[in-house]
């Protein structure tokens, strides 16, 4: 028979869930959620701070909810128009690697790592931090930041004018939609292909991509500057607008990068066997216009 147990927290403690969890659901307002995939031992949850109504859990059939009872009476857009909620609480979950995670948030910074599962965070002005997560990946944000590294699945990102920054991305497909907030993409050498498609309208996009990228790329702005550092793609300015476009390797994988007056980089990374000397950071040498 399934588990089925509630809980309705209003000061700090512990919890160990028995039975199994497959999927998780958190609905936190301001403070902060720490999710940690763990390979063995049950789910866990630790409460460390709470201010407001109380936190209501609930374990039904391999499904852990933490919340609040009005934000799951409640649309998601409701939540966002709120203006005062008068709540916080810090909380740390500890579930399986392979669960599924879904995190909507107002306020509350997220900590989501070592998950295998699909992994959904969705929040307003919280920062959202994404570490070692070899599932699939979707964020929404309003003005919170987005930063993530080493994740092995596909990615979709979407931002308002919260900045996105992703490093040392090893899986497959990346889409990345901003109004004005920057987007930064690092792709590993390690890939096993380029598929990356970003869009934004005032926000700056800087990509690097390893030095042995094989991908037909197309990127522009209409009245941005625009840098390149790979000598084998055009950069070129016609009737205002700039472009960088061409084909790098054999051009199996696709880079398309659209911004109307933000600026646009493609930075050149080092080679798989260099890849772990080499700066974040490195500045990019090549053509600008």
């Amino acid at each position: 028979m399934p588990v089925e147990s509630e809980w309705s927290l209003s000061t700090p403690q512990n919890i160990a869930f028995e039975g199994p969890v497959t999927a998780l659901d958190v609905r936190a307002v301001n403070g902060t959620v720490n999710v940690v995939g763990a390979d063995g031992g049950p789910a866990r949850l630790e409460l460390t701070g709470i201010d407001g109504p109380p936190l209501k859990v609930a374990h039904q059939g391999g499904r852990l909810t933490v919340g609040y009872d009005d934000m799951a009476q409640k649309s998601r857009l409701g939540w966002f128009s709120r203006k005062s909620w008068n709540r916080s609480a810090d909380v740390t979950l500890t579930v399986p690697a392979e669960a599924s995670v879904t995190v909507t948030v107002v306020g509350a910074g997220t900590v989501v790592s070592g998950i295998a599962g699909s992994t959904k965070v969705q929040g307003v002005s919280g920062d959202t931090t994404l570490v070692g997560l070899t599932g699939d990946v979707r964020t929404e944000t309003v003005s919170g930041r987005v930063e993530a590294q080493g994740l092995g699945g596909d990615v979709r990102c979407n931002a308002v004018s919260g900045d996105l920054t992703v490093v040392e991305c090893t899986g497959g497909r990346i889409k990345a939609d901003s109004v004005s907030g920057n987007v930064v993409i690092d792709l590993s050498p390690t890939a096993p292909g380029t598929d990356l498609a970003v869009t934004s309208v005032s926000g700056e996009v800087a990509v690097r991509l390893p030095a042995t990228a094989d991908a037909t790329v197309e990127a522009g702005t209409t009245v941005g500057p625009v840098s390149c550092a790979f000598g084998e793609l055009r950069v070129q300015d016609q009737f205002g607008a700039r472009n960088i476009t061409g084909r790098l390797g054999s051009g199996h994988g696709r880079i398309k990068v659209t911004t109307l007056s933000g600026a646009v980089a493609l930075l050149r990374g080092p080679d798989a066997d260099d890849w772990t000397d080499a700066p974040a950071g490195a500045p990019a040498r090549g053509k600008v216009l």
